[in-house]
């Protein structure tokens, strides 16, 4: 999940003033670099995908389950550590790491609802591709309070997620919130935009720190709208899933 507080944060506490256009962060290659995660990250998804569904499903969930461990322990390297040349190598693993989850979790859906995948992915593209509109035509503005929303927002679904956690190993549960009911479905839809503006939050970050930060920032930018990406494309299976459920 993108974090403003967090760009903020580093921005100010950083001294990239100094910095010539030679070594300082470009949108041109920020961009770059997410596609390179986004390829990476494709090309594990496949794997796990193609394991679960020719039969060596035991061997995705190993894969799967293990990317996801990984890949979370990684997420908070990144986000904690300094941001240096290793960006190059832990942002890359990252993405390979959630690709293997992804492959795998993804294709256990499609599995249970024929062609949840496919409709989770493009509806995560047109998403993307949405916010980036409203956000250079700005419809959308980014505002010190629209960050400030958004981040709250965004803690107090991952407060509810972390709960949910807790009450699990006790065989309990969050009534309503993670079934098909509409209460469920209506906070499906609330992550999903909660989500979708995190990526106008994202254009802004990328934006500001062009020209000021370290090149070494566009891996951990690419990462950054990578998590949102990643987040928004699995609470949209959740969706479809409570939705197609719902018809059966």
């Amino acid at each position: 999940m993108a974090n403003p507080v967090l760009r903020e944060g580093i921005l100010k506490s950083s001294s990239f003033n100094s910095l010539d256009s030679e070594h300082a962060m470009t949108i041109n290659g920020t961009i770059l670099k997410t596609c390179v995660l986004g390829a990476l990250m494709a090309v594990t998804f496949a794997y796990t995908w193609y394991l679960t569904l020719t039969g060596f499903a035991d061997k995705a969930i190993m894969l799967g389950q293990g990317g996801s461990i990984v890949g979370f322990i990684l997420a908070i390297i990144i986000c904690f550590a300094p941001k240096n040349k290793f960006l190059i190598i832990t942002t890359p693993l990252y993405a390979m790491c959630e690709g293997l989850f992804l492959g795998w979790i993804s294709a256990m859906f499609n599995m249970a609802y024929p062609g949840i995948a496919p409709q989770a992915a493009m509806g995560t593209m047109l998403a993307l591709f949405g916010m980036f509109i409203l956000y250079k035509t700005k419809l959308v503005k980014c505002t010190d309070k629209f960050r400030m929303v958004i981040f709250n927002s965004t803690l107090a679904i991952a407060g509810i997620y972390l709960l949910q956690v807790v009450l699990s190993f006790f065989n309990h549960s969050i009534p309503q919130i993670f079934s098909n009911s509409l209460i469920g479905i209506g906070f499906s839809l609330v992550c999903v935009a909660v989500a979708s503006f995190n990526l106008i939050v994202d254009f802004d970050s990328i934006e500001r720190f062009q020209g000021q930060a370290s090149k070494d920032y566009e891996w951990f930018f690419g990462f950054s709208l990578m998590v949102t990406i990643v987040w928004m494309y699995i609470e949209l299976l959740k969706l479809l899933a409570k939705l197609q459920s719902r018809n059966n």
